[in-house]
């Protein structure tokens, strides 16, 4: 991913879903303009997601998921039904691709019976148009992925929904002023990717530069000089959760502190929410099962925040022997009810819909679901520091 691109999880993400040999991959093609998906007579030619991150116009940056057909059957179909129905999570936009010749099955009603149940905007395409005159339901439109008939609107009613609930929201502009002065402390260690910095450093980076803020970068053995040689203080310093205790002693008490991790929990998930949950990592006891889940994957290092820091801070504090377990990327238990907790990544490779989901999904099973920067700050006794440069905290912790 480059500099200069939209990431994955600040995009729209549109899910094609249908039965097999409805023609989901010809529409794919046909909307997109590319051979994204390969196109078969045969049942069952896309036996995965497949997801392509690039431009609709007039909705902009997208990721297109073309899935399995859901009437998929036998072992492995069920394993790419139950692969789509995971898809649901992060898709925004769905499109149900029908054969116009069939009609609605039963099939195609269960996955409107999920898009509903889910609060996913949906379209009814019926491909296959200019091979029936058929034009029953009022409600759809009718397409040809051959002819390109309907593809146009396919592509309007697309953007229009991608684009109905999509409303400015910012990660840290809307705490701040015009021209404040923000240092981001940025540890460089073991960890730390070689030749760059990580994504939500990025994104904070560039969204300070859009409001004109002067921006102080450095390292957390340097924050104490940094301040020391500044003319003003700055109105907020951000750190890098896993240096927040470093930072924190660092960083003088009239001066306002928060992490990258607690601006995407506010940014992609439900702060107040987690903030809530926090309380729960103080009932951790011996062989509680305790998940730890990241958005991305990359390689495991010596040292890793989620599967070697994040484990000794939780046994420290509660003085106890947990049993942790891990995810990363698109994994996410179907099964939550065996966990005492769930702490989390801020999620900046997920975009908000599957953030939502993942909160609501422990919310069912009555699992607290604990952000990164969040649960250090709680463990560290600087929580309600940690909160003060949001206005809807004031009073409350």
């Amino acid at each position: 991913m480059s500099l200069m691109e939209t990431t994955s999880g600040e995009r729209v993400h549109i899910g094609f879903f249908g039965l097999r040999n409805a023609g989901k991959s010809s529409v794919v093609n046909a909307v997109t303009g590319q051979e994204l998906s390969v196109v078969s007579a045969h049942k069952g030619t896309t036996t995965d997601p497949v997801k392509k991150a690039m431009e609709i116009l007039p909705l902009g940056p997208v990721v297109i998921i073309d899935t399995p057909g859901f009437d998929d059957d036998g072992d492995l179909g069920e394993l790419r039904v139950k692969k789509t129905k995971e898809t649901l999570s992060h898709t925004d936009v769905a499109v149900l691709i029908v054969d116009s010749a069939l009609g609605l099955s039963e099939t195609d009603r269960a996955l409107i019976s999920l898009f509903e149940e889910k609060k996913i905007p949906y379209i009814k395409a019926f491909n296959k148009c200019d091979l029936t005159a058929k034009r029953e339901e009022t409600d759809a439109l009718y397409v040809s992925a051959m002819t390109g008939e309907g593809i146009n609107a396919l592509k309007d009613k697309i953007a229009e929904l991608g684009g109905r609930e999509k409303t400015e929201k910012y990660i840290v502009a809307d705490i701040l002023k015009l021209y404040d002065t923000v240092v981001l402390v940025i540890p460089i260690d073991a960890a730390a990717p070689k030749g760059r910095i990580i994504l939500p450093q990025q994104n904070v980076l560039r969204e300070l530069l859009d409001i004109h803020c002067s921006v102080v970068c450095c390292q957390d053995t340097e924050l104490a000089k940094t301040l020391s040689g500044l003319k003003e203080k700055p109105a907020l310093v951000i750190t890098d959760s896993q240096a927040f205790e470093r930072v924190s002693e660092q960083t003088p008490p009239d001066v306002l502190l928060t992490s990258f991790s607690i601006l995407f929990a506010r940014y992609k998930g439900d702060l107040r929410k987690t903030v809530e949950a926090s309380k729960s990592l103080s009932g951790i006891k011996d062989g509680d099962r305790v998940l730890i889940s990241e958005g991305c994957t990359h390689h495991r290092q010596c040292g890793d925040i989620g599967t070697v820091k994040m484990p000794n801070w939780v046994k420290n504090f509660t003085k106890s022997e947990p049993q942790f377990e891990f995810t990363s990327g698109g994994s996410f238990p179907d099964d939550l009810s065996r966990y005492k907790a769930v702490i989390h990544c801020g999620g900046c490779m997920l975009n908000e819909k599957e953030m939502h989901s993942r909160i609501e999904r422990c919310e069912r099973a009555g699992v607290p679901m604990v952000n990164y920067g969040i649960a250090i700050a709680y463990m560290h006794g600087i929580l309600k520091r940690s909160l003060e440069p949001f206005k809807e905290f004031d009073g409350i912790l």
